[in-house]
């Protein structure tokens, strides 16, 4: 069984999965992000600059299908791999999907300060980030679970995907 998180952003994929994974023994955390920086040794941003946004996505697309070939990991995706109709199918097929949905605002608040993020390097942040929910979350909706996580801690969160991972069987 993987468990894969989804959503934009700042909506906390990271930080949850690294939790997770201390929380589910025998499941190891994978970072789709960290993979295709390890891979392709340089940022994200020097690939968005460099080859553009559509050579990012068919990068992560093939990372996507190489780590979906384990089992026992906690995956933390890129908050656009499921504009890919081809990677949404993956991801439910391979893993039980949680969407962890933020507000524009909660979101906006995360990333402010981060300058990691090529998407969101514009003057109007805070537009640019309802736009691209407004463009993403009919595909975030499509995940097997959704986890509201405004006003929450990480802990709360945790336990709130524990407790349906625990209606799973995992043998």
């Amino acid at each position: 069984m993987n468990i894969s998180l989804i959503g934009m952003m700042g909506s906390g994929k990271t930080t949850i999965a690294r939790i997770l994974s201390k929380n589910l023994p025998g499941f190891v955390f994978i970072d789709t992000d960290s993979l295709i920086i390890t891979n392709e040794k340089r940022t994200i941003n020097e690939i968005f600059e460099k080859n553009g946004e559509n050579y990012f996505r068919k990068i992560e697309s093939e990372i996507l299908k190489n780590v979906l070939k384990n089992d026992n990991q906690i995956i933390s995706t890129g908050g656009g791999i499921i504009k890919s109709v081809d990677n949404l199918r993956l991801l439910k097929e391979n893993s039980v999907v949680f969407y962890l949905k933020a507000s524009p605002d909660t979101l906006y608040e995360r990333v402010k300060n981060n300058k990691e993020r090529p998407l969101l390097n514009v003057e109007a942040m805070r537009e640019k980030i309802i736009i691209l929910l407004d463009e993403r979350e009919n595909f975030y909706q499509k995940a097997h679970h959704i986890i509201i996580t405004d006003n929450k801690t990480p802990d709360i969160i945790v336990n709130e995907i524990l407790k349906e991972i625990n209606k799973y069987d995992r043998s």
